[in-house]
């Protein structure tokens, strides 16, 4: 059995992405949790500056923007099959395992929410702006990685292929 030289690299690329998964979800899932067992829904605690913790139950997508579980569900599911892809096709391009791993996190730690209780719990609650989570925070930074990634070249094609150098004498 024959492997080539970038299918170490990728596994890597792959293994960072997928950890960098579990850790979102994991803290996502924890901060809810606690917030969940120490505020009742509407309840809030202010830390400072206005920014409070409020236990919020969102039925929309981030930031409690757009309504309709079947189309959340949907609009989720296409975008990180469409981004997973992308990794799939092309591991090896810098940065593109860390969005990757933001985005899937954060979309899975939502995901579970509306699975469980057909709501996200968001607590994070600044003035003047809605009510969000860890998850849709992941996401955004997620985004903004993909945008960044999207911008910059990739090791893809004749960049991945390493350059004659001078030759021996």
């Amino acid at each position: 059995m024959r492997t080539s030289r970038r299918s170490g690299p990728a596994v890597a690329a792959w293994r960072r992405a997928l950890l960098v998964c579990g850790a979102i979800v994991l803290l996502d899932q924890v901060s809810k949790a606690i917030v969940v067992s120490y505020l009742s829904v509407g309840e809030h605690e202010t830390i400072a500056l206005g920014l409070r913790v409020t236990n919020t139950s969102n039925t929309g997508l981030a930031f409690g923007f757009g309504q309709g579980e079947g189309f959340i569900l949907a609009v989720t599911v296409v975008a990180l099959a469409l981004v997973v892809t992308w990794f799939a096709l092309d591991p090896m391009r810098p940065g593109l395992w860390l969005a990757v791993g933001l985005l899937a996190g954060g979309a899975i730690g939502n995901l579970a929410d509306r699975v469980r209780m057909d709501a996200v719990t968001d607590f994070i609650d600044p003035p003047l702006w809605p009510a969000f989570n860890l998850a849709d925070v992941a996401i955004t930074l997620g985004a903004l990685g993909l945008v960044l990634v999207s911008l910059s070249p990739g090791p893809s094609g004749d960049e991945a292929k390493p350059k004659p150098g001078p030759g021996p004498g």
